[in-house]
């Protein structure tokens, strides 16, 4: 294998029903959809192909692009997906942007792929998300056994990842066990924890990035989200998680730009959002996750340049908020140059 950095996800895989409708239905409201879209999706699955399509540059039309060749890192896709259409679709979507599906397992017999409807407000590209999980749960603590993390292992030579990336559309107890297991065999860990709910102390310790959303950051701090509104409160939530143990923290504001504090740098900082037409929010934090992660592994000795990275996530997620969908929506490493 080349010696290029490995980054293993370990998440969710979805098919996503899209509906453009002319504003967010009102309970009761019946809507007809402006237009329709099925595409793959899932957290994960999104996250692992920002990762593999920022780290090489557009491939020729009709190509589909190996693995290492003209890539930074080799990306790694853990997860599970039902022995359907759906199914099928997904691993070769991934595999057609350079995502190693060799850890995409099917699901006990019976079980369908995941599902995400979505309902895109196409005046303001916001998008209101509904799950159906479905075989997103056969992933359990059990895989991770005794602080094994063998299954990560998913390139030639069992080599396990420089980083580790979950979010939580898996079952949560799954996602404790493998950061449980990450701590135990020295593997960094970016968590993403999407949908947010409350995680307990020991998740918090030697995590090497946290990366959260205003909803999110307020969940986990315990605080208003109002709280998160000036500088000053984005600077105690932020400091909050530093003191239970993260090593650096990244709060995404949309708009308003992204916060970030570094327990090893001590650099802290608030870094306006870059300017775009919005057309559709989809998966423009999974875009953030993505490039922001490619900078950490991609990290020379020394100090890692955590404002750098923020403001290279920042500008490829706003390109993909450009444009409609999912995946598809993500860039390649050239659309930012």
């Amino acid at each position: 294998m080349a010696s290029i950095p490995h980054i293993t996800v370990l998440g969710s895989l979805n098919m996503d029903l899209v509906a453009y409708v002319p504003h967010h239905p009102l309970p009761g409201e019946t809507l007809t959809a402006d237009s329709f879209a099925t595409s793959p999706g899932g957290k994960g699955a999104n996250q692992a192909v920002a990762c593999a399509k920022l780290s090489r540059p557009t491939p020729a039309p009709g190509t589909t692009p190996s693995l290492e060749a003209d890539a930074t890192a080799h990306v790694s896709m853990v997860g599970t997906v039902g022995a359907d259409a759906h199914g099928a679709q997904l691993r070769s979507n991934l595999a057609a942007y350079g995502v190693d599906t060799a850890g995409v397992a099917d699901a006990p017999a019976g079980t369908a792929t995941g599902i995400a409807m979505i309902i895109v407000d196409k005046p303001t590209g916001q998008n209101r998300i509904v799950l159906s999980p479905a075989a997103n749960h056969a992933l359990r603590p059990d895989d991770f056994s005794g602080g094994s993390l063998a299954k990560l292992a998913t390139t030639e030579n069992g080599k396990l990842p420089d980083l580790l990336i979950m979010q939580l559309e898996i079952p949560f107890d799954t996602v404790l066990a493998a950061l449980a297991a990450a701590r135990r065999e020295g593997v960094a860990v970016l968590l993403n924890p999407a949908p947010a709910r409350a995680l307990p102390e020991e998740a918090y310790a030697g995590l090497a990035h946290l990366v959260v959303n205003e909803t999110e950051a307020a969940i986990l701090g315990g605080v208003e989200e109002s709280v998160l509104d000036d500088e000053a409160g984005l600077e105690a939530v932020a400091r909050g998680f530093v003191e239970r143990g993260v090593e650096n923290v990244i709060i995404t504001l949309g708009g308003r730009g992204v916060y970030y504090m570094s327990a090893e740098s001590k650099r802290k900082g608030l870094v306006p959002a870059e300017k775009a037409k919005v057309v559709d929010t989809t998966a423009a934090g999974d875009t953030f996750v993505g490039r922001y992660a490619l900078d950490v592994v991609g990290r020379k000795d020394g100090e890692f340049d955590i404002e750098g990275a923020v403001r290279t996530a920042n500008k490829a997620a706003a390109k993909t908020v450009e444009r409609a969908g999912a995946q598809d929506s993500i860039p390649w490493r050239d659309e930012l140059e």
